[in-house]
């Protein structure tokens, strides 16, 4: 199981500093998200800081960009990095899309498949001066006339797809070059609703499994500060199947209402042990361990909702740490 890293930064420089450093421990690649950063300029940050480790979006929205756009911006990734990229793309819920992005969200399995085809299609071919065309229900692309005078590090570049539901799930093993999970994945809900899912998937293809933590000497320390993840989540309603698993339907309810009446919700522990790795160093190390045999990657992260700067500094040292260990 390969070992990856999602740095933290309070700023850009910082978050580099990371990745560096987790790099040096032995992370096989650096993911970046996008929500309070453009995922593609922190890719492009990252990629400058490192030299042997991959560099992935995981992930960046799928449609808040046009798929040129998208495209162009992981040619240029795959440059940066010698052909370390990897383009990782979500969906992102329907709310996200219309609210924030004003991006049009309808039929995102439709939607999604046929973005991924466009993005392929100029990979492969926009430094060829050939016709890039495409007509779909939901994409159109026709290009003439245009070439892009840089040859590419690759004509093909590898896409992965964050899913939750059984049909995205279904959809990226046929389509995608790997799986990426949500934040909060058991070994549990990975072996018994997830891999299931994947069972057509091709050769080559890699399931990526997100395992957040918070190590401290103190469990009962590390599960409180894992809490804010847990209050982060569980106030998305279209998560309500996923805790449903695991036998947190009623208190995801109840963090749900909480949400929409403007309260805080208090986390019950329970709750959090099975979907996010606390404890200490050797018990997330037991935690990790869990995944071995179900993913072919686990893409560690620091718990970063409800905590201070300090205190994810504090926890990110440690799974750096953490990680220089798993990969001796």
């Amino acid at each position: 199981m390969r070992i990856t890293y999602g740095p933290w930064g309070e700023s850009l420089e910082e978050l580099t500093s990371a990745a560096r450093a987790a790099e040096e421990a032995g992370a096989e690649l650096i993911w970046v998200p996008e929500l309070h950063r453009s995922a593609t300029v922190t890719a492009a940050a990252v990629a400058s800081a490192t030299t042997r480790a991959g560099v992935g979006t995981a992930i960046a929205l799928a449609f808040t960009r046009s798929p040129m756009i998208t495209a162009l911006e992981a040619l240029d990734l795959d440059e940066l990095t010698g052909g370390r990229f990897v383009l990782g793309l979500g969906s992102g819920a329907r709310r996200l899309n219309e609210n924030w992005h004003n991006a049009r969200w309808d039929k995102p399995l439709a939607q999604l498949r046929e973005t991924v085809e466009v993005i392929r299609t100029i990979v492969a071919a926009s430094h060829t001066g050939q016709p890039l065309e495409y007509e779909g229900e939901w994409q159109r692309l026709s290009v003439r006339g245009f070439r892009r005078p840089y040859q590419p590090v690759r004509t093909e570049i590898p896409i992965y797809l964050a899913a939750v539901g059984p049909q995205l799930t279904r959809m990226a093993a046929r389509i995608a070059d790997g799986w990426i999970s949500h934040e909060l994945c058991s070994p549990a809900y990975l072996r018994e609703h997830v891999l299931p899912n994947l069972a057509g998937r091709r050769d080559g293809f890699d399931v990526v499994v997100s395992g957040c933590c918070s190590i401290d000497r103190d469990p009962a320390l590390a599960r409180e500060r894992a809490s804010g993840v847990l209050a982060f989540y569980a106030s998305v309603a279209t998560y309500k199947d996923f805790f449903a698993f695991h036998g947190l339907a009623d208190e995801h309810a109840r963090m749900v209402e909480a949400f929409r009446a403007g309260r805080k919700a208090e986390v019950p522990g329970h709750m959090v042990d099975p979907l996010v790795l606390t404890g200490t160093p050797d018990q997330v190390a037991e935690r990790i361990a869990a995944y071995e045999g179900f993913a072919d990657t686990i893409k560690l992260t620091p718990a970063v909702y409800g905590n201070s700067p300090a205190q994810i500094r504090e926890n990110q040292a440690r799974l750096i740490t953490l990680i220089r260990e798993l990969t001796a």
